[in-house]
């Protein structure tokens, strides 16, 4: 067991991850020089174990192997240990699982790899049992295996890391695609993905089940496009099954990670900050396009969750919560009919379970997490009534451990979620959220140089930002502005595309790499080409060039963004589910932005009815700004324009020809629908 007098290298670092670790027996060393120079030294093998605070595998793993006296006695003899948080090294992440998943098949977390003393991988896995049990070898054993093989046979070990080193390298290299691109591949994408749907439960696959935004996302763009009506079914069958599910918190709000079935029913119980960003976006574009009050209800949901337990009291947005609480995952979300009825009374008590799913025998371990099988006419008010009752009474509960590192790419998806929330319900503290949030990020997490640092915990920003950090921040400045016109949103979002570029550009073959020209040398500088549960750099890059590119009239970023979206395009055709967010960056290729200003006093009537057109209806390449009169010289598509007879006016362009301008909201809306 961890005895507190133990005290390892980790108790001086930031990351709650890191620091639960701390007093582990085991000897572990942060990601860095001194471990690999201790490992160099002693001619000893790294075992690197990377997960994240959140993971309820990582919390097994680490209660059965790293607390253990005897184990830890094991690594500490054989082994240079060292841990990561994968929420602060993405970049070590992502390397080390490409190697285990060419290695083993699959990936996750825990992962735990065996590196040569130059950080090369030549074994590694996932999740280790102290005991062999399920065909998993023990812990022990494997770390035994490791290191005699590596004492006895290090010519075979080496030969094993070279010919895998090799591969990593080779799977950086993309060879780009030279035809151009076109509607038939965004409708091919679209087919593909389809073939992969679940008609019943809706999502794709089987289990476990995640939501998939950004495919969802395609779906929603092709209805969009062609009026494909059974795409559009889709998302909405999605939506709703999700939304009635144990995936999502139905007392609290907020989305679960995944579901372990096909029914959305039982999760595992972390939440996430990116799921509930791009859910709370998918949301509240649905609703935008369906006008169904349930999808208007989980936005705010979600944000009001976000906004109670997710934003850090001097501004931005924290990243995860844990799965587990008191030692057991999901007891603090789980019910047993009784304590219902002793919270509701015998008759509200009786509706609420009823409606709720709560049974005798129990949906999980013998409790029951909440969720809504079938939709039927009941007593709403003791339905709400119940629900803050149960609620209130959750509170008192000992909650789940909540990761509160400030992470920039995560939040710059969440400044969208509240932005976006703003322009389609005109709620007042959603614009606030947003604006607090990159104010904070703009202050207290970028360099004397201009220069983003990825995580900030307990007073300290850290770390070099990633690619996928500039671009999911400069995506959400861009909503910011669109939601407020203030400038100074754009001018910092056209700084932070400057540097990016700078930094992550490859002048060679195009693309950006995830890694910067001033990051740390790590065995392969790859290019995170894949959108997997957060979207990757490139993809929101290309996004991020498209529109941007359209505001500021900056052809070169457009043109750069042509160039991602060719460089992937054979991905993009041939494994369209794993880039659900590129496709949707290809739609705004293909069809070109709308550009539309609006000229005007927020605060007058014709001016808000103006923007209501804009706001109230998802027309997802439509690119917004606007201001009153006199504006800003920093927005070119502002310039030489103004109000006409003192009303305000609504500028129409697409495909470089622009329509004459409208001061009246029906006018408005026809143009942007032909």
């Amino acid at each position: 067991m961890t005895d507190k007098r133990d005290t390892n290298r980790l108790i001086h670092e930031t990351s709650p991850y890191l620091l639960q670790h701390a007093h582990n027996p085991v000897a572990w060393f942060p990601w860095g020089e001194e471990a690999f120079e201790r490992a160099t030294a002693e001619d000893k093998p790294i075992f690197l174990s990377v997960g994240y605070a959140a993971c309820h595998w990582c919390h097994v793993m680490a209660h059965e192997c790293f607390e253990d006296e005897e184990i830890a006695q094991i690594m500490n003899a054989h082994f240079v240990n060292v841990k990561v948080d994968r929420e602060e090294r993405p970049d070590v992440d992502e390397i080390y699982m490409n190697a285990v998943q060419v290695m083993t098949g699959s990936g996750g977390w825990p992962m735990s790899v065996f590196l040569t003393p130059q950080g090369v991988p030549f074994y590694g896995g996932t999740y280790f049992p102290p005991e062999s049990r399920h065909n998993i070898p023990g812990f022990p054993h494997v770390l035994e295996s490791v290191a005699r093989h590596y004492r006895e046979k290090g010519d075979n070990v080496a030969d094993v890391a070279n010919r895998l080193h090799e591969h990593l390298r080779a799977m950086t290299h993309i060879d780009a695609l030279t035809d151009d691109l076109s509607e038939t591949d965004f409708d091919g994408a679209f087919q593909k993905i389809r073939s992969n749907f679940d008609f019943q439960n809706g999502g794709f696959g089987t289990q476990p089940k995640f939501p998939n935004s950004m495919n969802l996302d395609v779906f929603l763009r092709t209805y969009l496009r062609t009026g494909n009506e059974e795409a559009l079914a889709m998302v909405i069958l999605t939506l709703e099954k999700m939304a009635r599910g144990g995936i999502y918190d139905q007392l609290g709000g907020g989305f679960h990670r995944y579901s372990v079935d096909s029914r959305w029913l039982v999760p595992h119980f972390e939440k996430m900050l990116y799921d509930n960003a791009l859910l709370a976006q998918l949301y509240t574009q649905t609703y935008q396009v369906t006008k169904q009050p349930l999808f208007a209800r989980i936005v705010r949901s979600i944000l009001d969750y976000t906004r109670r337990e997710m934003t850090a009291p001097e501004g931005g947005f924290y990243s995860t919560q844990d799965a587990d609480s008191e030692g057991e995952e999901g007891k603090f979300f789980v019910w047993t009919p009784q304590e219902v009825v002793d919270l509701l009374g015998e008759e509200d008590g009786a509706i609420f379970c009823r409606y709720f799913d709560v049974t005798a025998r129990g949906n999980f371990e013998g409790k029951n997490i909440l969720n809504i099988p079938q939709a039927y006419e009941v007593d709403e008010d003791a339905i709400a009534r119940g629900g803050a009752i149960l609620f209130d009474a959750r509170e008192k509960r000992v909650k789940p451990g909540r990761d509160e590192k400030i992470q920039v790419s995560w939040n710059g998806m969440m400044i969208s979620a509240f932005a976006q929330a703003y322009r389609a319900f005109g709620d007042s503290v959603y614009l606030d959220s947003a604006s607090e949030a990159a104010r904070f990020i703009l202050e207290n997490m970028r360099t004397d140089r201009g220069l983003l640092l990825h995580t900030y915990t307990d007073g300290r920003a850290r770390f070099n930002a990633y690619q996928d950090d500039y671009a999911c921040l400069i995506l959400g400045l861009i909503d910011l502005y669109e939601a407020s016109f203030e400038p100074s949103y754009l001018i910092a979002a056209r700084d932070f595309m400057e540097v990016m570029i700078d930094q992550f550009w490859d002048d060679v073959d195009g693309g950006f790499f995830y890694t910067g020209r001033d990051h740390e040398e790590l065995i392969v500088r790859s290019k995170n080409p894949f959108d997997n549960a957060t979207p990757s750099g490139n993809s929101t890059g290309a996004m991020a060039l498209l529109r941007l590119g359209t505001l500021l009239e900056r052809e070169d970023w457009r043109d750069m963004a042509a160039r991602i979206l060719h460089l992937f395009g054979r991905h993009i055709q041939e494994v369209p589910s794993g880039f659900g967010n590129m496709i949707c960056a290809l739609d705004l290729y293909l069809q070109g932005a709308v550009e539309v200003a609006v000229l005007g006093d927020r605060d007058r009537e014709d001016t808000v009815a103006l923007l209501d057109v804009v706001n109230k209806t998802w027309r997802p390449n439509v690119v917004l700004c606007g201001g009153s009169d006199p504006v800003s010289d920093a927005i070119p598509l502002l310039k030489n324009r103004g109000m006409i007879d003192g009303r305000a006016t609504a500028y129409v362009c697409r495909n470089f020809v622009c329509s004459e301008p409208v001061t009246d909201a029906e006018a408005l809306e026809k143009l942007l629908d032909e």
